[in-house]
């Protein structure tokens, strides 16, 4: 095959976009407790803001609770605090160095609000997915207007770019429709 653009380097980077909204919607409160709901959790921390798992082992003792055992007795009130403005909807009880962290019941306007979160999220995924598809369209004309590769290899490869991108696209969508389910399913 003729030169033009790395089709292996672009397909790397859109399943970049899958991992990363894979990870955005794992932090997605459903019906049952999950460690990754506290990840977007950060924490001032000797000085600098750190995320919550680097300053505390965060366990699922039961389908509606968490506990974070944290490991520096004087990062309790920064923990507690961190989670309460996380705007997540959560209220920790701090219990010496532990705090127990009960999973209030969601509600049917939670749920859509959560599901909206999740749309923003798969939005993004695709916005990211179609600047690597515009980066390798790109490539392709600039490689075949200074004559690495010729009008037909251009053409090919150009529609191999749109074909990984749509199914790219679709594998998204897919994710987000389970997802969706989870966060409805009462």
């Amino acid at each position: 095959m003729s030169e033009g653009i790395d089709i292996k380097e672009l397909k790397r980077r859109m399943d970049g976009a899958i991992s990363a909204f894979k990870s955005d919607i794992a932090s997605l409160r459903t019906g049952r407790a999950s460690a990754n709901i506290l990840d977007p959790v950060t924490v001032e921390a000797y000085g600098s803001r750190m995320p919550l798992n680097q300053v505390a082992n965060i366990t699922v003792p039961e389908p509606r609770m968490l506990t974070v055992s944290v490991w520096d007795k004087s990062m309790v009130g920064a923990v507690d605090r961190s989670i309460r403005e996380s705007n997540l909807g959560l209220n920790p009880i701090v219990d010496g160095q532990n705090l127990r962290i009960p999973l209030p019941e969601l509600n049917e306007e939670r749920r859509k609000s959560l599901v909206k979160v999740a749309h923003d999220y798969a939005e993004k995924s695709k916005v990211a997915i179609r600047h690597v598809r515009r980066d390798g369209m790109d490539g392709l004309k600039k490689a075949e207007k200074d004559g690495v590769i010729g009008q037909d290899e251009s053409r090919a490869q150009s529609e191999r770019v749109q074909k990984m991108t749509d199914e790219t696209i679709l594998e998204i969508d897919r994710l987000l429709g389970e997802k969706e389910k989870e966060i409805m399913q009462v």
